[in-house]
Order: C-alpha cells, then sequence, then structure tokens
C-alpha cells in the first residue's frame, strides 16, 4: 500500500493545498475522476458566466437605448458562444492537468475515491485496465464538492431534464432552447432564466419557496421579481412539483399551489432541474469512516477539521456558503496551517497562538449574475433582527448619484438599483449590505474588505470536533486575528466575489511585489 504525506480528493480549491504542500517537499496524491479544475471551471460559475455576459449584453443593449444609443437587429452568434464556452472549459482544464503532471513529489490518479477505513482510500481508476489499489497518508484533504439535488417528481426520469453537471456536458445545446422549464428559484436556477430569456427563449420558473432568491432581503427579491417578469419570464412561487411527462412532443411539468392546492403544468422544449446542491460524500464511501456528517455533509470546525484526526473537508462538501472563493479562502487557510503555522507554548508561560488562523464567514460576499447582477455580504435585516440585534438601515439609489443618472437610471424606474446597509444602532458595526443594480458585485466589495478588517474573535463551531492543539486555542485568553485595514493583511485574506471584475484589483494580492 502506497503511503502519503498528503493526499487531497478533487482537483480544485483543493489544489492550493498541494501546491503549498509540493513547495514544501511533501510526498502528495491527487485523486480526480472528472475534469480538472472543479466544479467552478468545469461546469459551474466559469462556464455560466460565459453565457451571463452575452445575455448582459443583450441586455444592455436594451438599457442603453434611453441614454440615446440606436441598438437594432441585434443578433447572437451561438455557435461563437458555444465555442468560447469550451473552449474555457476544455482548454483550461487541460492546463490544469499537464501542469500537476510536471511537478515532483505528486502522484496524479485519475479515478474515483472510495474510503474503505478512515486513513485508507481505494482507488477505482478511469481507466478499466488498470487495478484497483489502496493508498494512505498522513492527512487528507477532502475537496469533492457537490452536484445537483434531483427532487423526487413522479416521472422526471422518463421525461429527461438537464442538471448543470449535463448541461456543461454531454446535454450542451446546439441552440437556445425555443422553450425552457427551471425547477428552482436560487442563483443557479435564475442565472439559466437570465441567460435563455436574453437569447429569445420562453422561460417559466418554479420555485418551491414564496420568493426567488429567498436568501436575499425580501425588498431585493420583490423587485427581482418585478424585472425578471418583465422580460417576460413566467415565475411560479409557491409551488410544489408533481409530476413530469411528454405531451405532444414536448415536455410539461405539472405543480400545485402550496396554500390552495391549486394544479398548474407548463410545457417547454427542455427542463432544467436547478433545486439545489448535495454534497458528494456519499460518493466517497464516507460510512466506512468515522467522519460525521450533518445533511449528508462533512461536519468541520472553525480550523476545517472533521471527526478524524488529520482529515480536513474544504469546498462545497462541508455545506457551508457554497462559492468558489470561500472554498478557496478555506483551501488558503488550511494550507497555512498545515504546511507554515508554528505553535509555541512553554507551559502557556510564553503562549503565542498567532500563527495560526481559524476562519470566518461573517464576510462572505454572494452575487446572482443575473441582470440587474444581485449582490450581498452579512446578514439581512431580518436575520440581524432574529440575532437579537438593534439595527438600523439606509437604502441610497443608483439614480440620485449622477453617475447613476448618466447610466440611464431615473428614479421610479423598475430598473433603479439601490444598495441596502444594515448596522448595529449601537455600535454602528455593518452587520450586512446588499445590492441590486449594475455591477452591484464591485459595490459591495468595499464593504467585505470592511467587515474583514479589525479584529476577529474565535468563533467555535462544532464544539465537539477538536484536537488537543484545538482545545489549547479554544481555551486561551483573547484567542484572536487582528487585520490592519491599512496593509495588506485584510486584502490577502477578504474574500472576492468569483467571478467578478473586483478580481482584477483585489487579486494584486497573488502577484509578486518588486
Amino acid at each position: 500500500m502506497k503511503k502519503y504525506d498528503v493526499i487531497v480528493i478533487g482537483s480544485g480549491s483543493a489544489n492550493i493545498v498541494v501546491d503549498e504542500a509540493i513547495k514544501n517537499k511533501k510526498k502528495c496524491a491527487m485523486i480526480e475522476k472528472g475534469k480538472f479544475g472543479g466544479t467552478c471551471l468545469t461546469r459551474g460559475c466559469i462556464p455560466t458566466k460565459v453565457m451571463v455576459s452575452v445575455a448582459d449584453y443583450i441586455r444592455h443593449s436594451n438599457h442603453i437605448q434611453k441614454i440615446g444609443i440606436k441598438t437594432e437587429n441585434i443578433s447572437v452568434d451561438f455557435d461563437t458562444v458555444k465555442k468560447r464556452v469550451w473552449q474555457k472549459i476544455d482548454a483550461e482544464s487541460k492546463e490544469v492537468l499537464e501542469y500537476y503532471k510536471t511537478q515532483e513529489n505528486l502522484d496524479i490518479y485519475e479515478a474515483t475515491a472510495k474510503f474503505v477505513s478512515d486513513k485508507e482510500i481505494k482507488i477505482i481508476y478511469n481507466d478499466k485496465s488498470k487495478e484497483d489499489e489502496i493508498i494512505t497518508a498522513d492527512i487528507i484533504v477532502i475537496g469533492a464538492g457537490a452536484r445537483t439535488k434531483v427532487p423526487k417528481i413522479e416521472g422526471i426520469n422518463e421525461t429527461s431534464y438537464v442538471t448543470s453537471e449535463t448541461f456543461f456536458g454531454e446535454k450542451f445545446p446546439e441552440k437556445p432552447y425555443k422553450s425552457l422549464t427551471v425547477i428552482g428559484g436560487g442563483y443557479i436556477g435564475m442565472e439559466f432564466a437570465h441567460i435563455f430569456s436574453a437569447l429569445g427563449t420562453k422561460v417559466s420558473v418554479v420555485q418551491h419557496n414564496k420568493f426567488i432568491l429567498p436568501k436575499e432581503e425580501e425588498i431585493i427579491c420583490k423587485k427581482a421579481y418585478d424585472i425578471f417578469t418583465s422580460y417576460g419570464i413566467d415565475i411560479f412561487v409557491n409551488k410544489d412539483t408533481v409530476r413530469a411527462y411528454i405531451e405532444d412532443g414536448l415536455k410539461v411539468l405539472e405543480f400545485k399551489d402550496i396554500t390552495t392546492g391549486q394544479i398548474q403544468k407548463v410545457k417547454s422544449e427542455e427542463i432544467i432541474v436547478a433545486s439545489g446542491v448535495m454534497s458528494n460524500a456519499d460518493l466517497l464511501d464516507i460510512q466506512n469512516t468515522n467522519i460525521d456528517l450533518e445533511r449528508g455533509y462533512i461536519r468541520t470546525n472553525e480550523f476545517l477539521q472533521t471527526t478524524v484526526e488529520n482529515v480536513y473537508a474544504i469546498g462545497d462538501i462541508n455545506g457551508l456558503y457554497q462559492f468558489r472563493h470561500k472554498a478557496n479562502y478555506e483551501a488558503e487557510t488550511l494550507a497555512h496551517n498545515l504546511f507554515y503555522a508554528q505553535f509555541k507554548n512553554d507551559n502557556e508561560k510564553n503562549y503565542n497562538p498567532s500563527n495560526h488562523e481559524f476562519v470566518c464567514y461573517d464576510a462572505v460576499p454572494a452575487v446572482t449574475y443575473t441582470y440587474p447582477q444581485i449582490a450581498h455580504v452579512g446578514l439581512t435585516e431580518k436575520e440581524a433582527l432574529q440575532q437579537g440585534c438593534s439595527v438600523k438601515t439606509a437604502i441610497h439609489y443608483y439614480s440620485q448619484t449622477a453617475k447613476g443618472y448618466s447610466l440611464g437610471y431615473n428614479q421610479g424606474d423598475k430598473e433603479d438599483g439601490f444598495v441596502k446597509i444594515i448596522i448595529d444602532s449601537v455600535s454602528d458595526k455593518i452587520l450586512g449590505v446588499h445590492a441590486i443594480g449594475e455591477e452591484a458585485s464591485l459595490l459591495i466589495q468595499p464593504y467585505v474588505e470592511l467587515m474583514s478588517s479589525g479584529v476577529k474573535n474565535i468563533n467555535v463551531l462544532n464544539e465537539d470536533i477538536q484536537s488537543n492543539l484545538t482545545k489549547v486555542y479554544r481555551n486561551a485568553k483573547n484567542y484572536h486575528i487582528f487585520r490592519d485595514s491599512q496593509t495588506t493583511s485584510v486584502t490577502n485574506k477578504a474574500m472576492v466575489s468569483h467571478p467578478s471584475l473586483a478580481e482584477v484589483s483585489m487579486w494584486t494580492r497573488y502577484m509578486d511585489f518588486k
């Protein structure tokens, strides 16, 4: 049985851990059963945004007529769109794989990983001519992601459907659908709705919740609904899906109102399921280990430890804020703690824990890339009140600024964007910031920086998960991290919405300073 210093399952954000392990001369293994690069590159945020940008320009071409620009006879070359999507996925995924193949002290396994015990992993090669084998390591990092959760709907399998995985796979359309039903009104579902409605597809969205984008401020949910329906998108909220079937060559989705029980149905050429995601932990045979799960996700603490010593979980698989930038942040924190942090404890007289870091999730930005964009960081007003905060709020509209007016936003317009800020009425601490409008992702980034600065006290997550070192940290008086807002200690650690133009400025932290 091969023994490694570090095994990493997944090739997305977990690559950050691999990179630092290699720099520190660790013998590593990377296991990936699919295309290299993770969900974001191969079937998520990056290829989606290639298509979103096309839809944005179409919507924007209509908007700018308000400021005197004539935009007639705009058309889309879908073959070019398709080419750019697959060029990004295939070329970059290949680059990732080829790069790691050149690294010393790293074995690449193009295979499925299955746990047979806490620290033993069975390798089932994609190449069936190779025999399965078992490998082990001192440290295991699980970054195997999540996948679309398909609801139990009568007839859905026989009717067939598309998910994010199959859309950016064998079911990528040759041309825009004539009609489309999207199951789910969260950020994934609404981005698909935005893309295809702008391309001329008749789109219907069926949402279980009484709001689309239910994690947003209620005022933003309502405004988004009004704008999207004005584009011709039919949105059905507060609905339970009942069954799916084929009729007259089209796919029919039947659903009922949760309150009244009224049955309705929509017909379309295709159905996209975007009703949420589920952890890939079940695909790893986690039941053969002592790793605890919650709702199918791997439980982790503030040091990203699991219930098995020296086994860590990062990214979508731990169920906490499923964004690539959050996964990158976790990977960077974990890599630092594994390979660079130093623990000093001379009978606790000279205790200095400042070189170990814990994760903070109080400033995780989230963006829905529709037109308009919708973005937030921190708490909603409702969440702040539920936590017992005394709050003050303020709203400022695009139209109330000279730049907003110059961009064609007028007071009272349906599409007039705004930013809402929520603060503690006693301390003036920023609790949350929410935006809807053109490039909203850029408008929240300064607040992400502010909320990431200053003193960060340890916030214990899953108290039962702890090593001896974790116990010491948790029991230490005044254990905290300080990030000076005037130094790169903030920009180095603050998350930035991915993929957004804010990365142009924020990712200077990865450049070599000369």
